[in-house]
């Protein structure tokens, strides 16, 4: 289960934060209340970057794929209820 550790704490308690990372998957880590950046084993990371694959590729897998979709952009001005 992953854990949320504030920044300061992560840096004092590097070492737990990896054991953590590696028995308990991704800790997460926050910089001013923030998540700012994620722990995770190297195992897990090369698997997220092996099973990686081209956007182009997804779009054309889509259970969407060939269905008829209206791209045109709505070419008129600006709602009248909207202030610049």
């Amino acid at each position: 289960m992953s854990r949320i550790w504030q920044l300061h704490e992560a840096k004092n308690r590097l070492s737990e934060v990896v054991d953590e990372a590696l028995r308990n998957g991704p800790q997460i880590i926050t910089r001013r209340g923030t998540e700012a950046v994620v722990v995770l084993s190297y195992t897990e990371y090369r698997r997220m970057h092996l099973t990686r694959r081209k956007l182009s590729e997804f779009f054309q897998e889509s259970p969407l794929a060939g269905v008829d979709i209206d791209l045109q952009r709505d070419q008129s001005g600006l709602r009248d209820d909207i202030s610049i």
